[in-house]
């Protein structure tokens, strides 16, 4: 096991058994060890102190890297990612200063418009931590620094790339956001439903809003919105969701897939994209969409790192 390794593992392990020696439980580890361990990164023994560490940070601030895991694979695989970004801050020397988790703190009990000076007011704070997360200060304290450790490490993983956006990119960006469109629509779940209503309303003019009056819950209004939120949140295709807005106003649209089974559309309120509008916007455009690019090389690179981890997750009895 290299130095570095060997600090990692004591680094986390020693803020537990310093601030929160309640969540190891010495009952876990076999007889004759001195500590029981979760699992391994790169071969290394990863004890349970760092795990339950980190587990505990999870559970108070949710996951500050995407959406916050709610079933126990989920929280397991949250755990897991945070301890490999951990064991590689310290791999990469990503050091948190006192001044960043006290900035840290402040802004937190600004937001919260708490009332009273952390710094001078011990008891205060000390009762506020308790309230909102049923920890000690010092645990709290360190759950922060840690948390900061690991936003330091991404943003230093970030900034060293360097994805490539192409004008054509920029643009279709610009026509994705800038291209608005207000449908309703109606649900089906089978394919062969929507393309019998899609006839039906085709044929009688009458009969969008005769079944919107008996069967108001299946007709949907997303609102009038960009392009890029009909592809992205209501997953209809993009080259319908182009088409659409070179129909006319109350025109009925065919059968397409949308995030749910299938969807009949009508055309109620279009807005295109000014051309004339695009070259002061484009730059913005560029950074957009490198700035999405880094996010999705960033993931590639966390997924590269847990490959070459090897991660080996011990059975733990709760």
């Amino acid at each position: 096991m290299g130095r570095s390794q060997i600090r990692w593992n004591i680094g986390l392990l020693a803020l537990l058994f310093l601030f929160c020696a309640g969540l190891f439980n010495p009952s876990y580890a076999q007889e004759g060890q001195k500590q029981a361990f979760a699992g391994e990164l790169f071969g290394n023994p990863v004890p349970l102190g760092n795990y339950y560490f980190v587990k505990s940070a999870i559970m108070v601030f949710g996951n500050r890297w995407g959406a916050n895991p709610k079933t126990p694979e989920e929280i397991e695989d949250c755990v897991w990612n945070d301890l490999l970004l951990s064991f590689q801050a310290f791999q990469m020397n990503v050091v948190v200063g006192d001044d960043e988790v006290e900035q840290e703190i402040t802004k937190m009990l600004d937001n919260e418009k708490a009332g009273f000076s952390w710094k001078k007011d011990n008891t205060a704070y000390a009762n506020w931590v308790k309230t909102k997360t049923g920890e000690t200060t010092e645990l709290f304290e360190n759950q922060i620094k840690h948390l900061i450790q690991l936003q330091k490490l991404r943003k230093q993983v970030m900034d060293g790339l360097s994805p490539e956006v192409s004008e054509q990119e920029a643009h279709q960006e610009f026509l994705n956001e800038q291209n608005n469109l207000s449908l309703e629509l109606i649900e089906f779940e089978k394919l062969k439903d929507a393309e019998e209503f899609y006839k039906k309303a085709k044929s009688d003019p009458k009969f969008w809003e005769n079944e919107k009056s008996m069967r108001p819950k299946d007709f949907k209004l997303p609102g009038f919105v960009t392009l890029e939120f009909l592809i992205d949140i209501w997953k209809i295709p993009k080259d319908a969701a182009f088409d659409m807005m070179t129909k006319k106003i109350g025109d009925i649209y065919a059968a397409r897939p949308i995030y749910k089974g299938f969807g009949v559309f009508k055309i109620l309120e279009q807005k295109p994209a000014k051309e004339a509008d695009y070259p002061a916007q484009k730059n913005s455009y560029y950074e957009q969409i490198r700035s999405r690019k880094k996010y999705a090389e960033f993931d590639e690179w966390l997924r590269d790192l847990k490959q070459k981890a090897n991660i080996k997750i011990y059975k733990i009895n709760q």
